[in-house]
């Protein structure tokens, strides 16, 4: 006698969130979520438990919305975890930290396959496993139907290993300001998939997946720095926050960012020609490559993959940000960028 079909409601996947079920869906994703290494007690309990050996957590939280920060049809569920780790561990590292472990918040419709999930788990694993971090808890919820789609709350939980944070205020006059990682590259992907194209490759994948220097945070904190922040929203933008905080002016070298941005000549010249853009608009606008800015003494010696891009100048507090001595908003109209990098409630 034939065991009777499960009943699957009219338009569902037979895989999807609905027919899984809550408890389903956490096995599976889970099930590709790695492990922590901090983690005493892990997935599966209540809460989770981590060793803090430093005595301190830093702790940060983003929020990836379907149709805002990704898209389906422009990025794998694997691309879309990656994005969603990476724009944390990039907020860890920007205070001198390695990541420990995750926790992730996860709204989405009833009829999304388990397998995107799973996806998106792989993702989130193979971006977090290189500092033997990974997700150790969450929730799930069915999200409003007339909601639009998947929505990502991700926290990241980080280990200072003793050092002091670097926070955005500390930046002194005198202080070389410095630069890890690329700049402009995801915001050439994204004009790229705008446009309905996926070539160049080397920027689609820049914008689908980040490629934030970890690494390159707690070695600015060792080598002294002042101020640190990760570049989401821009360069300018960003520059501008640090500015704030610390009360100065960040002077930005137009010709060292170019040298450390754009030489050799590369994707972001090559799609700034096709596209009739300037790709130093993408430099000082662009969000989302997750680099790092940070600030330092004089004297120091910058470490392995930071490079000077300009100087902290006196200035009152809210002084801003300057381009070779030029205001930001000349410097932005000269390069044809709309606006300084990218707005939340815009």
């Amino acid at each position: 006698m034939s065991r009777p079909r499960p009943l699957v409601p009219r338009g569902d996947p037979a895989d999807s969130v609905r027919v899984v079920g809550e408890f389903g869906v956490i096995a599976r994703v889970l099930a590709r979520s790695g492990t922590a290494a901090a983690a005493e007690v892990g997935p599966g309990d209540d809460a989770a438990v981590l060793r803090a050996p430093d005595q301190r957590v830093v702790v940060t939280t983003d929020v990836l919305v379907e149709g805002r920060h990704f898209r389906r049809d422009w990025s794998s569920a694997e691309d879309v975890g990656h994005k969603a780790a990476a724009a944390n561990l990039a907020d860890i590292a920007a205070m001198g930290a390695t990541t420990t472990a995750l926790v992730v918040g996860l709204a989405c419709p009833a009829d999304t396959p388990t397998s995107w999930l799973e996806g998106v788990a792989t993702g989130m694993a193979d971006e977090c496993a290189p500092m033997g971090a990974a997700v150790v808890g969450g929730d799930t919820v069915a999200a409003a139907a007339d909601s639009g789609g998947v929505v990502l709350s991700v926290t990241a939980l980080g280990d200072l290993g003793g050092r002091a944070p670097v926070l955005r205020s500390g930046a002194r006059p005198g202080d070389v300001v410095a630069l890890a990682g690329r700049l402009g590259w995801s915001a050439a992907g994204l004009a790229v998939l705008r446009r309905g194209f996926t070539s160049p490759l080397a920027v689609v994948t820049a914008h689908r997946r980040p490629a934030p220097p970890y690494a390159a945070g707690p070695a600015a904190a060792d080598a002294g720095a002042t101020a640190m922040c990760d570049v989401s929203d821009g360069l300018v933008a960003d520059a501008g926050h640090l500015a704030r905080d610390s009360g100065v002016l960040i002077d930005l070298d137009r010709a060292a960012l170019e040298q450390a941005c754009l030489e050799p000549v590369g994707p972001l010249q090559q799609v700034g020609s096709a596209l009739g853009v300037d790709p130093m608009a993408w430099v000082l606008s662009g969000g989302e490559d997750h680099a790092l800015l940070a600030t330092f003494p004089r004297k120091a010696t910058l470490p392995e993959g930071w490079v000077p891009v300009g100087i902290v100048r006196p200035g009152k507090r809210g002084a801003g940000v300057r381009v070779s001595g030029e205001a930001a908003e000349e410097a932005l109209r000269g390069v044809g960028a709309e606006r300084a990098g990218h707005v939340h409630f815009g």
